[in-house]
């Protein structure tokens, strides 16, 4: 994963595709503060998955950034907001329907043993583990919470 953010920085470099360059730099930054933060924590670096969810912050700051942008009236500052959105997801994994997350779910209240919203945790955690970068751990866990009568 991370010769592929080289690869496409490069790739947009020789394409002159500043936008693509900047959103690619700017996740080879976050991803050089994750490296520094691991070892930190006496790790080399940083692992997939929390590169993954690096990622995945990234995102949701670049989507709470656009719509306070639409609410300001800068609709441009919001459409290079939704640009980055569109070169960091291309880079995640494909996202599991939602049939696949409630499957996930079901699979993962059963691995857990799970039988009340006091094991939610567990359950979360569990699909946190398995499926780091590829579901929505904020709809999820309104999934589970349901799942689990609360």
């Amino acid at each position: 994963m991370r010769s592929a953010f080289v690869d496409e920085m490069k790739q947009a470099m020789k394409a002159g595709d500043k936008a693509r360059l900047g959103a690619i730099r700017l996740i080879i930054a976050a991803l050089k503060e994750k490296d520094i933060e691991a070892r930190g924590a006496g790790r080399t670096e940083a692992s997939p998955e929390e590169i993954l969810g690096m990622m995945q912050k990234m995102i949701k700051q670049r989507q709470e950034s656009a719509e306070v942008y639409d609410k300001g009236g800068r609709p441009e500052l919001a459409a290079a907001e939704r640009a980055e959105i569109a070169v960091i997801s291309g880079f995640l994994p494909a996202q599991m329907g939602e049939d696949e997350v409630k499957a996930a779910i079901a699979a993962a209240i059963a691995a857990t043993g799970a039988a009340s919203m006091k094991d939610m945790g567990k359950v979360v955690g569990d699909l946190r583990a398995k499926f780091a970068g590829r579901m929505d751990f904020g709809k999820a866990s309104a999934l589970v919470k349901a799942a689990l009568g609360g």
